[in-house]
């Protein structure tokens, strides 16, 4: 059974920074891209930041300069590093990764529950 489990949200005056993690577990293969994505009240979910393998990043326009994703293959991790924070990034975070399972030549998609981040103005 896949789980990806997020940390580190929060409440956080604006100006403040807060770090996400995620981490994968289950019997899968390989991690091909994970990510963080968010939602905010009557929006739809949108991307924040993804990150391959071997390092290529893609941020948001929204969040570029302020926010960082990081990886440590290794222990299965994602983080989000984010600085600067303002209140329109209130949200729901969401963690997300692409799986692949030795019984299966697919990626399948993963999500985590889901952490909330809160900034107070």
């Amino acid at each position: 059974q896949v789980q990806l489990v997020e940390s580190g949200g929060g409440l956080v005056q604006a100006g403040g920074s807060l770090r996400l993690s995620c981490r994968a577990s289950g019997n899968f293969f390989a991690i091909n891209v994970m990510g963080w994505y968010r939602q905010s009240p009557g929006n739809q979910r949108e991307l924040v930041a993804t990150i391959t393998s071997g390092g290529m990043t893609n941020v948001a326009q929204s969040v570029k300069g302020r926010f960082t994703i990081s990886r440590d293959n290794a222990k299965n991790t994602v983080y989000l590093q984010m600085n600067s924070l303002k209140p329109e990034d209130t949200a729901v975070y969401y963690c997300n990764a692409d799986l692949l399972f030795a019984s299966s030549i697919q990626w399948h998609d993963y999500w985590g529950q889901g952490t909330q981040v809160t900034v107070s103005s």
